[in-house]
């Protein structure tokens, strides 16, 4: 079975955020999907067949199986256009409906829906967790926890332990950026078996509609400031985000699981 190690949301390796992309013929079980997810140990490992003029995509977690993932989307789109299918565009059947990919020269455009984002009081939790209070949150599928300044979103070292008993499957904090970018973030995921995802295409389903609304626009660049950084070209678009990032490949393979079940 063919595996492709794709960082995502960058241009050069060893940046962004690695994810495995498994092309398959037919499904794997479950639970040998989720084996080879924490064989690989990335934030996402993503799974695609082909079914007709679409793709199905699967994305698992080390902690299990998730709704939605940007860049696992984003890799998986990088590989099929580059290997599979030579096209612009790519549509994928997903647990959150159908996701269309379109490639701009080196950008690849996701359409995604938007998390309803409510607010909610800031808790003395979020704060221990964080390590600093919040200037506000708000609750989606994930939980979005709003900081005073940029350095405070760096210089986070957020209690795991207590980032679990938090509200929310993730935790995003974010911050107005002070140069390139409307504004920084970082994701967190201890939940999913991960400490810190790279850079979280399906945390800007929440960013995203956070930051369009306090700045008064729909075009926001955003900066994911983990340590190994990537950028995303983003718009708010009504109940959809549309999220661009490049992609870059850092291995081909085959991987022999697939032949022992």
């Amino acid at each position: 079975m063919k595996q492709y190690i794709v960082d995502a949301f960058t241009d050069e390796i060893f940046s962004g955020n690695p994810a495995a992309v498994c092309v398959m013929d037919s499904w794997l079980g479950e639970n040998l999907m989720m084996n080879i997810a924490r064989e690989n140990n990335f934030s996402e490992t993503a799974f695609v067949v082909r079914a007709e003029e679409k793709y199905r995509l699967r994305w698992f977690t080390p902690g299990g199986e998730i709704d939605l993932c940007g860049h696992a989307t984003l890799a998986s789109a990088y590989v099929v256009m580059r290997f599979y299918d030579d096209a612009d565009t790519v549509t994928f059947s997903t647990m959150s409906g159908d996701l269309t990919v379109m490639r701009h020269d080196d950008l690849y455009a996701m359409d995604f829906p938007a998390y309803d984002l409510k607010p909610v009081p800031v808790t003395e939790n979020m704060t221990a967790a964080i390590g600093t209070e919040p200037v506000c949150a708000y609750i989606g599928r994930d939980l979005l926890c709003v900081l005073a300044d940029e350095g405070g979103v760096r210089r986070c070292v957020p209690d795991m332990d207590k980032v679990k008993e938090l509200d929310g499957l993730l935790l995003h904090i974010t911050a107005r950026g002070n140069g390139g970018a409307d504004c920084v973030s970082r994701s967190f995921a201890p939940k999913l078996g991960v400490t810190e995802d790279p850079v979280c295409g399906s945390g800007h389903c929440h960013i995203v509609p956070y930051w369009a609304g306090v700045l008064g626009r729909n075009d926001i660049t955003a900066y994911q400031a983990s340590e190994r950084g990537g950028w995303l070209y983003c718009v708010n678009d009504g109940g959809r985000v549309i999220i661009s990032g490049k992609a870059a490949l850092f291995s081909e393979g085959e991987i022999f699981a697939g032949r022992q079940c």
